[in-house]
């Protein structure tokens, strides 16, 4: 366990912002996360939980205490035939994760490669990309009670995921830590290459394989959105909106161009970075912030601009959407602190 004081974060969240924690403590193990949660050792509330800080937008400094779970491990924990359980630590960065599951031919995952951030935030966020959401591949989860350091573990259901949602966000949000996420892989993979413009990648690389599709996900995503360590950004900012089937009609009629993705409840999803491109965003800069010339999803830090500002930018893309389109966008990175 490392207890630091007063820390910069400006390295521990992906916008680079530059703002200080009053504490910090780093855990890696269960013993010493029971230490701190039963009160054994005294520290400055409230608590945050921060993993790789890639879904965060901080507006100020922290006034209490950041925990930054860092258990660490990749394993097999069951080999059922064709079907393999493994297990990360929350700590572990994600698309290592996914690289380890490619390499050792499991099949799952890879379609959510160079997603940033780490294992522990994949479940809290439902993760997804290119047609895949991690609710499709978790077995379980472990986690810590936050009030008195008990053990719990979360089975797929009990988790209630949602589109980029589960009970971490919202029921249980601030409740439980996050140390540890079971994963149900195959050998006997069905590869998914049938969304956006995956497939058009794949045809340069050749076979369908599961290194491919990775490789694949990996070139689209590197040519659209900016690097954190360049330029700072949370990757996409807001969640693509889930409309009824008679409102995306009636859109339709409008702007034929519209791209919509069908959903299995029967509603549709809508790509928000076309309606924040059609309202006039991509590659707009307003001081120190703006939103990428590739990708109208991501909000970009020039170097010294504020939360406040990103927040404030990003309000009024929600606002320029509604008044087009009559829908209202959802932030999917997380506001720490006031405006």
């Amino acid at each position: 366990m490392k207890i630091c004081r007063n820390v910069p974060l400006k390295n521990f969240n992906t916008f680079g912002l530059e703002y200080m924690a009053d504490y910090m403590i780093h855990v890696k193990t269960d013993k010493e996360l029971k230490t701190i949660l039963r009160g054994e050792i005294k520290i400055e509330k409230p608590l945050l939980i921060l993993g790789g800080g890639s879904n965060i937008l901080f507006t100020g400094d922290y006034r209490g205490t950041i925990i930054k779970p860092e258990f660490g491990g990749i394993r097999i924990e069951k080999n059922e035939g064709e079907n393999v359980i493994i297990s990360a630590g929350a700590g572990v960065k994600w698309d290592k994760l996914v690289e380890w599951t490619v390499n050792n031919n499991l099949g799952g995952l890879e379609n959510l490669s160079l997603i940033p951030g780490n294992v522990g935030a994949t479940p809290v966020q439902n993760i997804g990309a290119y047609g895949v959401e991690i609710k499709d591949s978790i077995e379980k989860v472990k986690t810590f009670c936050i009030s008195d350091g008990s053990i719990r573990y979360f089975n797929n259901s009990e988790c209630r995921f949602e589109y980029r949602n589960s009970i971490f966000k919202t029921d249980y949000n601030g409740k439980y830590l996050v140390t540890r996420v079971y994963f149900r892989l195959t050998t006997n993979y069905v590869l998914r290459s049938d969304y956006g413009s995956l497939n058009d990648e794949l045809k340069k690389l050749g076979k369908l394989t599961l290194k491919n599709i990775r490789q694949a996900v990996i070139n689209i995503r590197k040519d659209k959105l900016p690097d954190p360590e360049l330029i700072g950004n949370a990757g996409s900012f807001f969640k693509n909106p889930v409309v009824s089937k008679n409102d995306t009609e009636k859109l339709i009629k409008e702007y034929p161009q519209m791209p919509v993705y069908k959903q299995h409840s029967g509603e549709i999803k809508l790509a928000a970075g076309w309606l924040i491109d059609q309202c006039g965003w991509k590659g707009k800069r307003i001081g120190n912030t703006g939103v990428h010339n590739k990708q109208a999803l991501v909000l970009v830090n020039f170097g010294n601009a504020t939360g406040r500002e990103i927040f404030l930018l990003s309000e009024e893309i929600k606002e320029s959407v509604r008044r087009k389109f009559g829908i209202e966008l959802e932030r999917e990175v997380e506001v720490i602190g006031t405006i």
